[in-house]
């Protein structure tokens, strides 16, 4: 069984379009793949479709019921803001410790690949001590990397990779994702993190309609696993 954990430099830059992407890929290949999405905020059970964990599903092409849903994201909260913020006004704070318990059971119990996707940048607090990147230590597995292109991105992508280094998680790769309308390109924006890093594939993914989910670099980035 390989485990991926699939993490961004901020939030809307393309986490769920890259999970969905790998996903694609690997059930072509006749490979037996699973996604959690285990912390979820903005989630309206009105339109759970159209949610990262209701596209998750479909890409895994299980049913959107209570239970599928509560197998891929079980700490869901309505206001799109920080985990810990949302927790807060909801009066339900996030379990720490079940939330890494939940992951490592799943990873323990799959027979194939399995994706891991988080929420929103690296440094997003989940409760009042701990954020994305202490799950990220904890559960121990590698790490996707999905960055914009947007102006400013260098300098966020970097200072992620340089803190997921010293905090000894494996980086499987950096992907791209282009930002639509930025004034850096996108190839020009992965040339320069490739210059940065060592040992580290860099993917440049151009923007793609929302169901374009065979594209060349998907499938090379469905290789990792």
């Amino acid at each position: 069984m390989t485990a991926m954990f699939v993490t961004a430099t901020g939030t809307d830059v393309g986490k769920t379009f890259v999970a969905r992407g790998m996903i694609r890929q690997l059930r072509a290949r006749g490979l037996a793949v699973d996604a959690l999405k285990p912390v979820i905020t903005g989630y309206d059970p009105q339109t759970a479709h159209l949610s990262d964990t209701g596209r998750l599903l479909a890409a895994l092409g299980r049913a959107l019921t209570p239970r599928q849903i509560n197998q891929v994201s079980p700490f869901r909260l309505r206001e799109p803001l920080s985990p810990d913020h949302a927790a807060r006004i909801e009066g339900r704070p996030i379990d720490f410790k079940a939330l890494n318990t939940f992951c490592r059971t799943a990873i323990s119990r799959h027979k194939g690949a399995l994706l891991i996707e988080g929420i929103g940048g690296i440094m997003v607090p989940l409760d009042d001590r701990h954020t994305v990147l202490d799950w990220m230590i904890e559960i121990d597995v590698p790490a996707i990397l999905v960055t914009g292109s947007y102006v400013g991105t260098l300098s966020h992508t970097l200072t992620a990779l340089d803190v997921l280094d010293r905090n000894g998680i494996k980086i499987a790769a950096v992907v791209v994702s282009e930002t639509p309308g930025s004034a850096a390109t996108l190839d020009n924006t992965a040339d320069t993190i490739r210059r940065f890093t060592d040992n580290v594939e860099v993917f440049a993914l151009p923007r793609l309609p929302d169901g374009t989910l065979d594209h060349p670099v998907l499938v090379a980035i469905a290789d990792l696993m």
